[in-house]
């Protein structure tokens, strides 16, 4: 585990879709869990639709407020004076709102986070672009994207690893009904792309029955009985039984967020299960080829390693034993990613303050 020194406890003004079953909510508690003083102002609309302005917004990258967070935000900063304003992935906070926070409350850190790609259109608004040059810390999973954040105007930039949620990704005793609704031999949860499908194609032509979980596969037709579509998401405890009620899990990368490591090639492990994800050199960093987990390189590697644990489940449930324990030995629960982040902001804290102490 990476040693790191305790940070100070902080209040934390925690602002995020903090909806049941978000990462954003796990991190939130983990914070919590940590002993900082948080309070949350939640980006969730609830169960309201969007409406087609909200839809339109979105396309031109001007996502809307619905909920107030600009104004909620610069209500409680001028009273409360945290000592961090926490945005997970801030796309609907304006520029102005923290430049009044940096004007109101100026020792403040504002502090970003995301789990996807943001130099990619897709994932970003023109709020956030506008606003990364107030950013004084950003946090991004993407280890390429620290130099590429910097170039967009932040200031300092960090790199942590994906995490797992200790209360929710564990194993989970399952009932023969539960494995039969939820399960299979090979699984994938998580949306379409058109590389995931062509790969679980020839898996399901080759003779291996595959099930998919997600949203957005209306646009793939499957050529073959074998192959089973769920057209929608599975979350909570559904999420993590539907994990363990596969033999295999496969783990790919969505490629257009250039990802090299994903949230579920932390969850998979963590939940006890096999996981059987696309080579990266995170992936080999974070758990041992052929002992923690296992890796592909193509369709043919794929369908032959497949093969191979599907015939030898001893193999496979000590690959699945040995990943659970990495995950727990190596610090990878939100709680060990969220100490080494409040360790950053702690130090970088302590830092500004002695920069801003006047020379006696």
């Amino acid at each position: 585990m990476t040693n790191v020194q305790p940070s100070s406890k902080l209040t934390v003004l925690y602002v995020g879709l903090n909806d049941p079953g978000q990462t954003c909510l796990h991190r939130m508690q983990a914070m919590e869990s940590l002993g900082h003083r948080v309070t949350a102002i939640s980006t969730s609309p609830g169960d309201v639709a969007p409406s087609g302005v909200a839809r339109a917004r979105h396309r031109l990258r001007l996502p809307a407020d619905p909920v107030n967070v600009n104004a909620q935000i610069c209500a409680s900063v001028p009273s409360e004076k945290p000592d961090v304003l926490w945005l997970d992935k801030g796309n609907t906070i304006r520029p102005k709102t923290l430049a009044f926070v940096k004007r109101h409350s100026p020792r403040t850190l504002v502090v970003g986070y995301s789990p996807d790609d943001m130099y990619q259109p897709h994932n970003t608004s023109i709020y956030f672009v506008k606003g990364l040059p107030l950013y004084d810390l950003f946090f991004t999973t993407k280890s390429y994207g620290v130099t590429e954040l910097q170039s967009m105007g932040c200031r300092r930039v960090q790199f942590i690893d994906n995490a797992f949620d200790p209360s929710a990704h564990r194993p989970i005793e399952l009932s023969q009904v539960d494995r039969e609704r939820l399960g299979g031999a090979v699984g994938f949860i998580g949306h379409y792309e058109r590389e995931r499908a062509q790969s679980i194609d020839a898996l399901a032509q080759a003779g291996i029955s595959v099930r998919v979980w997600g949203p957005a596969w209306e646009q793939f037709k499957p050529s073959h009985p074998l192959l089973r579509i769920e057209h929608h998401s599975v979350w909570g405890d559904e999420y993590v039984k539907a994990i363990c009620a596969f033999e295999i899990n496969l783990g790919f990368l969505r490629k257009s967020n250039r990802d090299l490591s994903t949230t579920r090639s932390i969850e998979i492990p963590a939940c006890g299960a096999f996981m059987l994800a696309e080579r990266t050199a995170e992936h080999q960093r974070l758990f041992e080829e052929g002992r923690e987990a296992e890796f592909f390189a193509d369709d043919s590697e794929l369908l032959e390693k497949a093969k191979f644990y599907l015939a030898h489940p001893h193999e496979r449930a000590d690959i699945a034993r040995r990943g659970r324990e990495r995950c727990l030995a190596g610090g990878y629960s939100n709680q060990g990613r969220m100490r080494q982040m409040m360790a950053a902001v702690s130090e970088l804290r302590d830092a500004l303050a002695v920069e801003s102490t006047p020379a006696s």
